[in-house]
């Protein structure tokens, strides 16, 4: 296929947190807020003079001193975190927004302000309660939580404008960055799909770590140039899959998994825009930031929440992307010692695979894929799986068709 025209510019900006887009939003006076995880809104750290950020930490090697700070057995993800923050890599933050949701993470955020990783006079640290349940009280909970963590803490500390007007211009930028993900998202479903998940996944990053304000015209760029590009005619995928699952924001896991036939057609997990990259619908007479929160709330697939319908729903959400994005299997993956994915995973692709019938595969993984000849292996199995189904299926077809 002829190469995206800013495939290699989305690339070189995920090479580094302060990228380029990041420094002129700074040089424009704009306040940044970092976050880390989906409970925390991000259409709330786009008011009017901010802009969000989601961490990363880029081109990670050793994790020696994160994990002499807090240990071995916390998520690579917490640990690179930390680990980038003491090479000075987040001095350009002047807030970290965090969300209550994971022992892990609640460690990272400790150690942001016990170790003063941001050389910024102003920076803070904010960490909001996340609810286990979609209940009145917890959805009252959380508005406050929200309201006191962060609204309250970017307009005291830096004069942010956070009126119900301010948020709904917040909304209205979101949304189109929204459309535009998910019009490019939607040629994934074709027979032969003009995108590949690789080119997909660094798109879809890019919406998350830089302003949106100066992505935006290059999102539309690549929308407008989806349009009329062909794909090979010749497929270069032997199955199609969808990755569900924990924190994953290095576009060379889906690079690897590609390159071992596995075309990546849907995203569910943390960074995905599966769920991530929905609208978000405001009335004109209710409640402003509680329709931001329910939106939030009822459409992620966190296995944080623990009532029984979200319990049931996550693994009907994924039956439905197989469906939907034509899938010949699931891949479920697990950052290691990822606590709440730990769980899900053994249960969900167990029903999944046994109980729906879908081809499923689990895997452990760590932050980065520097060390990955073992998951290359494993996917590599798995799509050869796919290809003798495939065969059976097309064999149990044509013998029925004589049999009639």
């Amino acid at each position: 296929m002829k190469d995206l025209k800013h495939l290699i510019e989305f690339e070189n900006l995920l090479q580094e947190a302060n990228n380029e887009l990041v420094q002129q939003a700074k040089a424009d006076g704009k306040i940044a807020l970092g976050y880390t995880c989906y409970h925390i809104p991000e259409v709330l750290l786009n008011l009017p003079g901010c802009f969000s950020t989601r961490l990363r930490a880029p081109r990670t090697g050793s994790l020696d001193i994160a994990t002499y700070y807090m240990s071995s057995y916390l998520c690579g993800y917490s640990k690179a975190l930390v680990e980038r923050g003491i090479e000075g890599g987040y001095n350009y933050l002047d807030a970290l927004i965090g969300s209550e949701s994971c022992s892990e993470m609640n460690r990272a955020y400790e150690h942001f302000e016990l170790l003063n990783l941001v050389n910024n006079p102003k920076f803070f640290v904010s960490i909001a309660d996340v609810p286990f349940k979609i209940m009145p009280h917890t959805v009252k909970h959380f508005k406050q939580q929200l309201q006191i963590k962060l609204l309250d803490k970017i307009h005291d500390v830096y004069g942010i404008d956070i009126s119900d007007d301010a948020m709904r211009k917040a909304v209205e930028e979101h949304n189109e960055v929204c459309r535009l993900i998910t019009e490019i998202g939607e040629y994934r479903k074709e027979d032969n799909p003009r995108i590949t998940g690789y080119e997909f996944h660094v798109i879809n990053l890019v919406s998350y770590v830089c302003p949106k304000y100066l992505i935006i015209d290059k999102l539309r760029e690549t929308a407008e140039e989806l349009k009329t590009r062909e794909p090979d005619i010749k497929k270069n995928f032997r199955g199609k899959v969808v990755v569900v699952g924990s924190e994953m924001d290095d576009p060379d896991f889906t690079k690897l998994m590609e390159e071992s036939g596995a075309l990546v057609v849907a995203d569910r997990y943390c960074f995905g825009s599966l769920p991530g990259r929905e609208e978000i619908k405001l009335t004109d007479d209710g409640d402003v930031l509680e329709q931001i929160i329910l939106h939030y709330m009822h459409t992620s697939q966190c296995p944080r929440y623990m009532s029984h319908d979200k319990v049931v729903g996550r693994k009907e959400y994924v039956r439905q992307l197989v469906n939907d994005y034509h899938a010949d299997g699931v891949i479920y993956e697990q950052l290691k010692f990822c606590e709440y994915w730990g769980y899900e995973r053994a249960l969900a692709s167990h029903i999944v695979s046994n109980d729906y019938g879908i081809p499923t595969v689990t895997v452990d993984r760590q932050y980065t894929a520097n060390a990955s000849g073992q998951l290359r292996t494993r996917i590599q199995a798995f799509v050869e799986s796919l290809e003798i189904k495939k065969i059976q299926k097309a064999q149990k077809a044509r013998e029925a068709a004589v049999n009639d």
